[in-house]
């Protein structure tokens, strides 16, 4: 006697996304409207022998609430593991009144569709119309909580069908039309017209050629040489029994070809390829009574919960807050990053990061937004400037609102734009200027720089990683020379008109066991670099390469010379490599001590994950070109040298009121300004001895 054929029940899983969509939806269209929502599940085949792949109804399945057309989601095609099947929800307004539904009623009319598409042929066009589902639900926004209950519709079979030979595929062909299944499977699985199609016809020739088709070729099938097999996704791992969608596969079976004999194939996989030991093969053996396309059969199909009919309950007061979520979401690429690209990606080291960005300008904009993207959630912005109405264009954290009557400040205006693109950002605005050599202060002043000084120093000290991206070049000493101090990380980034630098500076001299006093003997010497105990060169900083002090570069300068013109291209490049440099340095087993690398030049032992890490970028538009450089420190630096780090040690705010209000001090204090007068008599001696005759023209 043969064995009744025995299903496993469809499985249910939501995402949390679907709950936050619906949420808005109801929310911000629906309203108290509870007419029935056209959804979209997904499904695909069993990718393991052990764990059976759920229906699964993801943030896609329900249509956006921005959208201006009916509610009828739209998936994409194609996407091999997920095939799209059709379903309703019943959402309403009340528990009770989830409770209240007829569900009986709601139940055999989904069954009813499910019928109507097998006699009009329907579902030989669409076949996912097959396995429609149903779902019902009430959604409490207030408490996020979720009341649901899915419903699978299978038509049942009077008598039941029964199973011969059910046992693995691989036992039931041949190893070439195994083999041959197996990659025209394959390939069915790959093309993109296919992938998610999930009921299909085998055939198999003479000699052991196999071939996947789509339902409505069953005409061009028939031929008594080949063997014929009625193929579907099977999501169930089970080893004796087949999946649920096979149910109205056989009513349609039946129905459309008057076949009492079937033999069919439960298509599962391994590692996204077909697998014929757990695929399994079957022959069922259907037997209908006279008349049974007359009514609609009985159906069956509510999912069980816990083994008993009861709906499900779902708290997501936790993770549904639109902050947590957004912060799950903001972290998902990242977290894909560690599965295969990157698995030493330190998503903590980067999540607790504390940036300091002095400027919020063009290129602050930019860094704040990248730094985001790459997890980091505690930003400074230091600046004293306001929004113009120039800003908004370049400066992508700005709009117009923050121009009128007379502009925010940039650094308040920047933050309130972090947060509303992220809300789980921890920014800080803080508007305060720069103190700069060049230009002097008088008594009246003074107090109100040295207190700008002293804040510029604790905000440093506060932080991890400092970015100098402020528009002049005097800007950049004093946080130069407190960085260098505390042996914080670094990183420039200055425009030109179409050139950039982006560049790390070396770590403090103070931080390197190294002889200083060969260093001060040699003080005279500014292209000298400095070594630590290793032997190596310690990189140098922005005015490492500088022969004079920093001065007032804003003064008497025209309006183009005043404002930063740039190519509007350039800041986000600049910007992008900027946090990029930061990512590398924090990755890097050597961390702020790293050696420079050039180009696929690697100096450490090994190249590390990221990549390179380069100690300056320079990069021209004009010639869309971008090489990497190093620039070893000098010892007659104005801002990092150790003559200078020890002075500010020694004197404190006595010595930067010198170097901000005495043009030269700092060159004589670092011994350029004899470096510079030697260079004045080399030339001149030079020029003495030329001789006109001892030229020649080229």
């Amino acid at each position: 006697m043969e064995a009744l054929l025995q299903f496993a029940p469809m499985q249910s899983s939501v995402d949390e996304g679907f709950w936050h969509r619906l949420s808005s939806l109801k929310l911000n269209k629906l309203g108290i409207d509870d007419s029935p929502i056209l959804i979209c599940g997904f499904y695909a085949p069993c990718s393991h022998s052990q764990v059976s792949n759920h229906l699964t109804l993801l943030a896609e399945s329900l249509a956006s609430d921005s959208s201006e057309t009916p509610l009828i989601p739209e998936p994409s095609r194609g996407n091999r593991n997920r095939s799209p099947i059709p379903g309703i929800l019943y959402n309403t307004n009340t528990v009770e009144s989830f409770h209240a539904l007829d569900k009986h009623q709601l139940f055999n009319k989904e069954a009813a569709k499910i019928w109507d598409d097998i006699l009009t042929g329907k579902a030989v066009e669409d076949c996912s119309l097959l396995s429609r589902f149903l779902v019902i639900s009430f959604a409490d926004l207030k408490n996020w909580t979720f009341n649901y209950w899915f419903a699978f519709p299978a038509l049942m079979l009077h008598p039941p069908a029964t199973v011969l030979n059910l046992k693995p595929a691989s036992h039931w062909f041949t190893v070439p039309e195994a083999e041959s299944l197996s990659a025209a499977c394959n390939q069915w699985r790959s093309s993109k017209s296919t992938a998610d199609v999930p009921f299909f016809l085998v055939t198999i020739d003479p000699n052991s050629r196999a071939s996947v088709r789509l339902l409505k070729d069953w005409e061009a099938c028939q031929s008594n040489a080949h063997k014929i097999l009625f193929g579907f996704y099977d999501p169930c791992h089970l080893p004796n029994n087949p999946g649920w969608p096979l149910r109205n596969f056989l009513a349609l079976i039946s129905v459309r070809w008057n076949l009492n004999s079937v033999q069919f194939f439960c298509y599962r996989e391994n590692r996204g390829f077909a697998d014929m030991r757990l695929s399994l093969v079957g022959e069922a053996l259907i037997t209908v009574p006279q008349g049974w396309k007359d009514t609609v059969p009985s159906a069956v199909g509510w999912e069980l919960n816990k083994g008993r009919k009861a709906p499900r309950c779902i708290s997501l007061g936790q993770s549904m807050d639109p902050t947590r979520l957004a912060i799950s979401a903001a972290d998902l690429n990242l977290k894909l990053m560690r599965w295969r690209a990157l698995p030493s990606l330190n998503l903590n080291a980067l999540s607790s990061l504390k940036c300091l960005l002095l400027g919020a300008g063009t290129l602050g904009c930019q860094v704040a937004r990248m730094l985001m993207a790459w997890g980091v959630r505690k930003i400074t912005l230091v600046d004293n400037g306001r929004v113009a109405m120039s800003n908004p264009l370049r400066q992508s954290l700005y709009t117009l609102d923050d121009c009128l009557n007379g502009g925010k400040f940039k650094a308040t205006a920047a933050v309130e734009s972090l947060k509303r693109i992220f809300p789980a950002v921890e920014a800080e605005g803080i508007v305060m200027a720069i103190p700069m050599p060049g230009h002097p202060v008088n008594s009246q002043e003074q107090d109100s720089v040295l207190d700008d000084c002293k804040r510029l120093c604790d905000l440093i000290d506060a932080h991890d990683s400092v970015f100098l991206l402020t528009d002049t070049r005097e800007s950049r000493w004093l946080p130069t020379l407190l960085c260098a101090n505390t042996n914080k990380i670094t990183i420039t980034a200055a425009l030109g008109f179409d050139s950039f630098l982006v560049m790390r500076h070396g770590a403090g001299p103070l931080s390197y066991a190294h002889n200083f006093n060969a260093e001060i003997a040699d003080s005279s010497s500014a292209d000298m670099p400095v070594n630590d105990a290793n032997g190596k060169d310690r990189l140098g900083c922005y005015f490492c390469n500088d022969v004079v002090a920093p001065t007032d570069s804003t003064s008497n300068r025209t309006l183009d010379q005043q404002c930063t013109v740039t190519r509007p291209g350039l800041a986000p490049i600049a910007s992008a490599l900027a946090v990029e440099l930061l990512i590398g340095i924090l990755h890097h087993p050597e961390g702020i001590f790293a050696e420079g690398d050039v180009n696929n030049i690697v100096t450490g032992a090994t190249e590390q994950p990221l990549g390179i890490l380069p100690h300056q970028i320079r990069g021209s538009l004009s010639q869309f070109s971008q090489m990497t450089l190093i620039g070893y420190s000098s010892s007659s630096c104005t801002a990092c040298s150790h003559t200078v780090v020890s002075a500010y040690r020694n004197q404190g705010m006595d010595f930067i009121l010198q170097a901000i209000n005495h043009p030269t001090y700092l060159e004589d204090l670092t011994g350029l300004t004899e470096l510079m007068k030697s260079a004045t008599l080399l030339s001149l001696d030079w020029d003495q001895e030329i001789d006109e005759e001892d030229c020649v023209e080229i």
